[in-house]
């Protein structure tokens, strides 16, 4: 199966019920697995169902088992893990697949295709040693997020929708503004989904896209092609001073978040390394509250499949500009964190699938997308 073509599989997003959630590793170290299955036993809201040393393995335990998140590793003896995954996907129907990698350049190429091919997120593999309290942290997060325990998600909720409540007036008595550029936010399980939209477009619509996606820095130059590809259109890393062009896709760099100014009649990227206050770097904040001033809210804002809420407060400002905001549903979404965050403040003009997304940003783009 090719990359980007493994189709969204909708996955319930209900109350737990206080039932555990169930984790199966994938990984032909007996170190790591003896590791991650400690880590994952000493969390009371997980449960270790079975590990497997190996892919085959793993997809006849998955016939077997039921299990909501599957740690998988990608270099493995025999069948690896980027070959299993469209089968892990297809067997595991409803569970979630978390890739262990490292950080190299190689292992940033299968990352991001397996996160391309459906894989909701990814984990470096630390060294030898690396396996410490704040590892551990960030991997349960990561764990619970995918099996619908986005505590930080629910905890926010109040916040959204009073951040809502503030604009939603202003943004209902703005008339709809021909966008001049549209900007993705995504995390999470977005990659998959922002590369649906990417081959959905069609040749000739040439407004400006701007990405920020978050990924560790060794991943953006990869990403960037990767992007290029889907697109079929040239895709540039923004740094400080890049011109933001009709017919080209910016992707924020790892180092800072990508914000827009706006000098005569073109759009320079400018990069900001002030503190976002959802803690991510690249933030999608910044850049969606940029193009409220630097377009007066003649943007399209979409936002993804993401952990958190980065990106609700940026929303808020380019919807009370006159910008239109639209975010991923919560059955498509590998974890409705920030796109439920959007939702639940009141911003979305529509929740809708990437597929339907995309003829969204089509329709209200309408002829100011086409030369």
């Amino acid at each position: 199966m090719e990359p980007n073509k493994h189709p969204l599989k909708n996955k319930p997003h209900k109350d737990r019920g206080g039932k555990p959630v169930r984790v199966m590793i994938v990984d032909d170290s007996l170190t790591v697995r003896t590791v991650f299955s400690r880590m994952i036993e000493g969390d009371p809201a997980l449960s270790l169902v079975t590990t497997a040393s190996n892919a085959e393995r793993a997809i006849a335990l998955l016939r077997e088992k039921p299990v909501d998140v599957i740690l998988l590793d990608l270099e493995m003896p025999g069948m690896g893990g980027l070959e299993a995954l469209p089968r892990i996907l297809s067997t595991a129907s409803n569970a979630q697949v978390l890739v262990v990698s490292s950080l190299t350049e190689d292992g940033a190429e299968h990352t991001l295709a397996a996160l391309s091919m459906g894989a909701a997120d990814t984990m470096p593999k630390p060294r030898p040693g690396g396996f410490d309290d704040a590892y551990r942290g960030s991997l349960l997060a990561k764990i619970h997020a995918l099996g619908g325990l986005d505590s930080e998600s629910r905890s926010t909720e109040t916040s959204a929708v009073q951040l809502g409540a503030a604009v939603h007036g202003a943004a209902k008595d703005n008339r709809r503004k021909a966008p001049e550029v549209v900007a993705i936010g995504a995390s999470t399980g977005g990659i998959h989904a922002l590369n649906i939209i990417l081959r959905g477009l069609p040749r000739k619509f040439d407004l400006p896209i701007l990405v920020t996606q978050h990924l560790p820095a060794s991943f953006i130059p990869v990403f960037a092609r990767q992007v290029e590809m889907a697109a079929a259109r040239r895709a540039v890393i923004a740094d400080d001073g890049t011109e933001i062009r009709r017919g080209e896709i910016a992707v924020a760099t790892a180092h800072g978040h990508m914000v827009v100014d706006r000098q005569g009649d073109r759009l320079i990227a400018r990069t900001s390394n002030s503190p976002a206050r959802s803690g991510c770097l690249p933030s999608v904040d910044p850049m969606l509250a940029s193009l409220a001033h630097s377009t007066k809210g003649h943007a399209i804002g979409v936002i993804l499949s993401g952990m958190g809420r980065d990106g609700v407060e940026g929303a808020a400002e380019l919807a009370a500009s006159g910008g239109i905001i639209l975010a991923q549903d919560a059955e498509s979404s590998a974890v409705w964190g920030m796109p439920g965050a959007i939702a639940k403040a009141g911003l979305a003009s529509a929740i809708l699938p990437p597929e339907r997304l995309l003829k969204e940003v089509l329709a209200i783009a309408g002829v100011s997308a086409w030369r």
